[in-house]
């Protein structure tokens, strides 16, 4: 590691930041899922120092590097992402002393895209609605930037191995543990598939009859993929939730350790993670709420039981979706609000 800190024996402090990344809390579930049979929790990931569980990924991946001898002191770290993945990235590469270029996705919500800049990171925004082969997709723009660039390293976060690896090192055996054991289900939204997957593969390998349920999009390709191994087109239409779904097949994803896929609107996931912040006072993300929604609709056809013990991975915090779904404007643009689902009747008075 570049610029390794110094610590005075005897003081307790941190080195830095990254000492602080895992390790996160498991919180029970209460009035958003009353009346629900069996205990739910939130593996509350918005606890690690960059606000979301895409630090695990980024510090693994770049501490394999190093030890690899692929990073020297000017080398220039290169990712595609939707924002949390390059907000980690940019995090951890300024603690390291390394630069950070990163391809964003215009489905990023502005918070991400400045937070990303506040970081040091260099930012290019991609469109978003292209195919993933197209010269602009942010796939292929950092890909184009990474041949350009000397000394750089690209993450290819979709396709790389350690993703997963990550996980079944890290937050898989927090939640055993966590549980005691005792989890029967774990629910979690997948986009690159690394979070999913190697929670999985380690919980598979503890208990087999553990169910893993993962969250798509509608507009995404992975459930039909799932279930049929194979890649239709004709699914891919745009859709509003960043960091979940895919319009490709990552091989980060490990298909055989997911049990069942379901699907969830933008719309449906949206207002259920308003009302999960209400309800709970945990001021979770878009996908937070995509995963308490998934929750919703499991419940609704019988899967669970009163000895069910369900954790959901809420992978951020709230804080990056203010100019969206925190936005009553945004919410009013996309269609959002009708006679089910009101705008909230909080309002701000001056004095």
């Amino acid at each position: 590691m570049k610029n390794k800190p110094n610590m005075k024996p005897g003081i307790k402090a941190h080195p830095n930041l990254l000492t602080l990344v895992g390790d996160t809390p498991l919180i029970k579930l209460n009035r958003i899922v009353e009346g629900f049979p069996g205990n739910f929790f939130a593996k509350w990931e918005a606890y690690n120092p960059g606000h979301s569980n895409k630090d695990r990924i980024a510090l693994h991946i770049i501490e394999e590097a190093e030890h690899k001898g692929l990073l020297k002191e000017n080398t220039t770290i290169i990712e595609t992402t939707s924002g949390n993945t390059g907000f980690s990235l940019a995090m951890v590469s300024m603690i390291k002393g390394y630069n950070c270029i990163l391809a964003v996705s215009s489905k990023s919500s502005e918070d991400k895209i400045n937070m990303l800049r506040s970081m040091g990171a260099t930012v290019y925004v991609c469109p978003a609605n292209v195919k993933a082969d197209d010269p602009r997709s942010y796939y292929q723009v950092a890909k184009r930037i990474h041949n350009e660039t000397k000394d750089s390293i690209y993450i290819n976060q979709y396709f790389n191995e350690l993703n997963t690896e990550a996980h079944y090192n890290s937050t898989g055996p927090e939640i055993w543990e966590q549980t005691n054991g005792e989890i029967t289900h774990l629910v979690a939204c997948s986009g690159t598939g690394g979070t999913i997957s190697g929670c999985a593969r380690y919980l598979k390998e503890q208990n087999p009859n553990i169910r893993i349920i993962g969250v798509d999009a509608y507009g995404s390709v992975l459930k039909k993929y799932h279930e049929t191994h194979e890649l239709d087109t004709k699914e891919i239409y745009p859709y509003r939730i960043e960091g979940l779904g895919k319009n490709l097949i990552p091989t980060a994803t490990d298909f055989d350790v997911i049990d069942e896929f379901i699907k969830v609107t933008d719309e449906e996931s949206a207002h259920t993670a308003r009302e999960t912040t209400r309800k709970e006072g945990i001021f979770v993300g878009y996908t937070s709420g995509a995963a308490v929604q998934a929750i919703k609709q499991l419940n609704e056809v019988g899967e669970f039981t009163k000895d069910s013990n369900v954790v959901a991975i809420f992978p951020d915090h709230g804080s990056r979706y203010m100019s969206k779904i925190y936005n009553d404007q945004w919410m009013k643009d996309q269609g959002f609000f009708d006679t089910d689902n009101a705008q909230q009747p909080n309002k701000v008075e001056y004095i």
